[in-house]
């Protein structure tokens, strides 16, 4: 297939969503035009003005980089429609009107370049009947482009053809939202709200139903639906608040419209509750107050009996609690149906009114079952689609039980489940998923995954559980596996380091590992790749050095039996850094402490955009001892370039001594902890490929590693200068006075210590100092108050 490069975007609409993709598009590095109504006052581009300058104050922060807002080029649809000729892609995001959406058509269409391509994100109105009035050449070149909010965050893209739409065109769109904009895309056939909000919002109205019958609160609700079942933190009710309850109203409106022949129509009605809260103007988070308040610093619930505010914060029951930390999926099921406590009972439920529905509309929604558990993964973040929930609870057993039920007249609607779910392969399989694909219930047959191109960026693509498929954790062949890494490679000439411990900390297993594996890449390999296999899947680089590790050494022989492995751990970043061979860190999730030290030692870094990556040893009194403050000093004097050192160097102090920690991959490299040259990788599935790539090349290049200089130092003006300004931190009780002994013992560090400014010393000369000090605060009382409360609790204590 020939390349298909988008040059440049147009977003069609400056509301929440068509702001946020626009800001998605520049993370990219795609140039991208947002359009809007000309403004009645003002500025004519006021309205989308008004909507980038908001995107720097939303939270999560659409923008990797606030400061790219200002890379957005505005327009409006009277001055600057010529705009649009110069775009590969427009992506239509007004409001959710048949009748505007139509209208803004006829306006753009004649401007639309002849090889664009042009896609709507609408949440669920028909792509067809969009398409009307579209000559021929424009109806095969538009599709519906359904991103979910947020747009940065969520992994799900629904693409939506028609009957006209041409197949060149979705697999060139496919490609670009998957490896540019790193999105999980899923085919939707043309049916109201798509895949997910179909599913989802069928499963929020079934479970405000069942909640109702079961006289639950929506504190309880939360509590059961949320990471109790793996999904969303949020729950239920917590959800449609942040989704916002017009929206939620807007989207069942949808449903009621175009499924009155639905054998579960009646399931569309619009709850009463909701309604009411609707008609009050009590819309979720956005007005202050849905089926939750906040009031003061209390969370209160909306009781539905009273129609008020209620104290809220009410638990899952302990039986139930038990019962969902169950590990087979099979007796989780069976004590769920078997239970007598209402709660079991309304979780059941759910489940079953799940299994009815998709059992039911799989056929028309979706070409496939996987398609189905991908969307309620990636667009309503369960860790588990309903149809793989379903098969790993025993397939047969659960059929037959939502048969008892739909038969006792205890379903949500009398239609019986298909034939399909007790007869031929899927019976005979078990499930709808298996080696050869996920069962398509319109075509019969085990649908295999997509094959396109872009795929083979992806070494292990999302699992689906039933299918079978090797993972990063036991794919390849392993030269090296204990309990706290895994040594290996793929059959080729890179080989890859995986930690196994958990969030992936630093602990003496893992030093001696990244030993075993620097030594076996030199002797064997073109490279080293450092790379977890749930790298993908939410997992983190590392969270840093193993406290609990260190607990043994300090019991048996105090502060000075820790020394060494500090020092072991220093000689391994060392050796890393300075490795015969590439040494190429896949990062992905949190960086933190030592697991930043670890990065900022590879010979190069590949970031997954979603990296939070900072120096934080100060959260436990400690400064950073495994190389992070050396680097520092290293990278503020190669940014310096002779000239003053010390404008460079506050940065690296400044975010280690607040333990600032980016909030993507773009501000981790503003910050200095990824360089320019690093490589951002927008979809997580691709970072093994790419850091593979990037090995491979820089050792086909003729690597060599970095040879050792002496790092310029700022000495004792550095510290008297940096120390000033701490010390009217610790006067106007911005920080205590521990805090302000990190600080003081940090600037030290990054400064060389008491010599002269412009003094040049060595790395080692840097890291005895780092360690020298780490050792001391290790003995520190308030430390250890700190040490032991983040062990207890988790969380930095204060003092």
């Amino acid at each position: 297939m020939p390349n298909f490069i988008v040059k440049k975007v147009a977003v069609l609409g400056a509301g929440v969503m068509g702001a946020q993709i626009a800001a998605h598009c520049i993370n990219a590095k795609v140039p991208v035009v947002l359009f809007d109504l000309p403004a009645k006052e003002g500025p004519k581009n006021g309205i989308v003005l008004k909507a980038i300058e908001n995107l720097k104050k939303l939270n999560p922060a659409p923008l990797g980089d606030k400061d790219d807002a200002a890379l957005i080029e505005v327009a409006n649809y009277e001055d600057n429609l010529d705009v649009l000729a110069g775009c590969d892609l427009i992506i239509e995001a007004i409001a959710e009107r048949m009748d505007w959406k139509h209208d803004l058509y006829k306006k753009v269409a004649p401007h639309i370049a002849p090889n664009a391509i042009f896609a709507s994100n609408t949440s669920g109105l028909s792509i067809t009947a969009l398409s009307e009035g579209f000559d021929a050449g424009l109806k095969e070149r538009f599709c519906g482009v359904h991103f979910f909010n947020p747009p940065r965050y969520m992994h799900l893209v629904e693409l939506i053809p028609t009957a006209a739409t041409r197949s060149d065109i979705l697999d060139q769109l496919e490609g670009f939202l998957t490896t540019t904009l790193g999105k999980g895309v899923v085919h939707a056939k043309d049916t109201p709200n798509f895949i997910a909000n179909r599913v989802g919002i069928f499963g929020m109205l079934a479970t405000i139903y069942q909640a109702e019958q079961f006289g639950l609160s929506v504190d309880v609700v939360d509590d059961l639906t949320g990471k109790k079942l793996g999904r969303a933190s949020s729950g239920t009710f917590r959800t449609a608040d942040v989704v916002g309850l017009d929206t939620m109203a807007h989207v069942i409106k949808t449903m009621q419209d175009n499924l009155q022949d639905d054998p579960f129509f009646a399931v569309y009605k619009t709850p009463e509750v909701l309604a009411k809260l609707v008609a009050a103007g009590t819309l979720g988070s956005k007005s202050g107050a849905g089926f939750y308040k906040k009031v003061g610093k209390d969370i209160q619930r909306l009781d539905f009996a009273s129609g008020t505010y209620v104290a809220g914060g009410a638990k899952a029951d302990d039986l139930v609690g038990r019962i969902l930390k169950e590990k087979d999926p099979v007796k989780k099921m069976k004590s769920l149906r078997e239970s007598t406590n209402k709660q079991a009972q309304f979780l059941w439920s759910i489940f079953r009114d799940a299994f009815h529905y998709i059992a039911i509309h799989g056929a028309t929604i979706a070409d496939n079952a996987r398609d189905i558990d991908f969307a309620m993964r990636w667009g309503f973040g369960w860790n588990v689609g309903p149809f793989e929930t379903w098969q790993a609870s025993g397939w047969q057993q659960v059929a037959t039980w939502v048969k008892e039920d739909i038969d006792a007249g205890k379903a949500l609607c009398a239609t019986p489940l298909p034939a399909w779910v007790f007869e031929g392969p899927v019976a005979d399989n078990a499930g709808v998923h298996s080696s050869a694909g996920s069962w398509s219930i319109s075509r019969n047959t085990f649908a295999p995954r997509s094959g396109l191109a872009v795929y083979d960026r992806q070494a292990f693509r999302a699992p689906v559980m039933g299918e079978g498929a090797a993972t990063g954790a036991t794919a390849g062949v392993t030269f090296f596996e204990d309990e706290s890494v895994r040594i290996w490679h793929q059959n080729d000439d890179v080989l890859i380091l995986s930690f196994k411990t958990k969030m992936h900390v630093i602990g003496p297993g893992v030093v001696a590992g990244m030993e075993k594996a620097l030594a076996e890449a030199e002797k064997n390999f073109k490279g080293l790749v450092i790379w977890h296999a749930d790298a993908a899947e939410g997992g983190a680089f590392s969270a840093g050095a193993d406290l609990q590790a260190m607990l043994p050494l300090f019991m048996s022989g105090g502060v000075k039996a820790i020394e060494p492995a500090i020092s072991q751990l220093q000689n391994a970043h060392q050796a890393l850094k300075y490795a015969n061979v590439p040494v190429v860190a896949a990062v992905a999730g949190l960086a933190l402490g030592g697991g930043c030290e670890l990065m900022m030692h590879a010979s190069k870094r590949v970031a997954a955009l979603e990296s939070y990556i900072g120096l934080v040893e100060v959260g436990v009194g400690l400064v950073p001892g495994g190389g992070g403050l050396k680097e520092a000093a290293v990278r503020a004097a190669k940014d310096a370039k002779g000239t003053d050192l010390l404008q460079f160097l506050k940065n690296y102090f400044t975010n280690a001594a607040t333990a600032n920690v980016s909030k993507s991959a773009l501000e981790a490299q503003k910050m200095g902890y990824l360089d320019q040259n690093d490589v951002i990788v927008f979809n997580a599935y691709e970072l093994l490929h790419v850091a593979k790539v990037e090995a491979r090349a820089m050792f086909d290049a003729g690597y060599r590693p970095p040879m050792r200089k002496l790092v310029p130092v700022t000495g004792r003006h550095g510290i008297a200068t940096i120390g000033a300004q701490m010390i009217n931190m610790r006067d106007g009780g911005f920080i205590s006075a521990h805090d302000f002994k990190l600080g003081k013992m940090i600037a030290e560090v990054v400064s060389g210590g008491d010599i002269d400014n412009g003094s040049m010393v060595s790395e080692q000369w840097l890291l005895d100092m780092e360690r020298k000090a780490f050792m001391e605060l290790l003995n520190h009382p308030k430390t250890q108050e700190r040490i032991m409360g983040m062990m207890q609790t988790g969380k930095p204590v204060r003092n």
